[in-house]
């Protein structure tokens, strides 16, 4: 899949986060509209796997980030930077086929559209420390 197809799709995946979450529509409901906007085959199965994966994985990538908050707890972090750190987390710990620094670019990219001025740095800024914790024969490539 081309890189702005995964760019789209991590878009829809956060818009189906983000509608589950602050909508309080149901995930599966969210994801069946977001997958009928979905393109390719490829596209669907890439947001399903980071919505399932990340509403999945949700205990275990708050576990990762709340110690690396600096100052602040995941419930007062932007709706927006919690759901794009929780995907990202996930992406970092569970698809290794993913360049580290790729998903880290995406979820800057993200936050900038769709956050807060101060997102973007913020946001990398974690991202870099949850890769940091990352044990060596687990971690992407950068």
């Amino acid at each position: 899949m081309a890189s702005t197809s995964r760019r789209h799709a991590r878009e829809l995946a956060l818009a189906a986060l983000y509608g589950a979450q602050v909508g309080k529509r149901s995930a599966d409901e969210m994801l069946i509209e977001t997958l009928a906007r979905t393109d390719t085959s490829e596209a669907r199965a890439f947001v399903r796997d980071l919505v399932l994966g990340t509403l999945e994985n949700e205990d275990e990538s708050a576990a990762v980030i709340a110690p690396l908050l600096e100052g602040w707890t995941l419930d007062r972090l932007p709706t927006i930077d919690r759901i794009v750190l929780q995907m990202s987390v996930f992406e970092l710990l569970h698809r290794a086929e993913t360049d580290a620094a790729v998903v880290i670019n995406e979820a800057v990219e993200l936050v900038k559209k769709f956050s807060t001025e101060d997102s973007g740095r913020y946001v990398n800024g974690v991202l870099g420390r949850v890769l940091e914790r990352l044990p060596a024969r687990s971690r992407p490539q950068r």
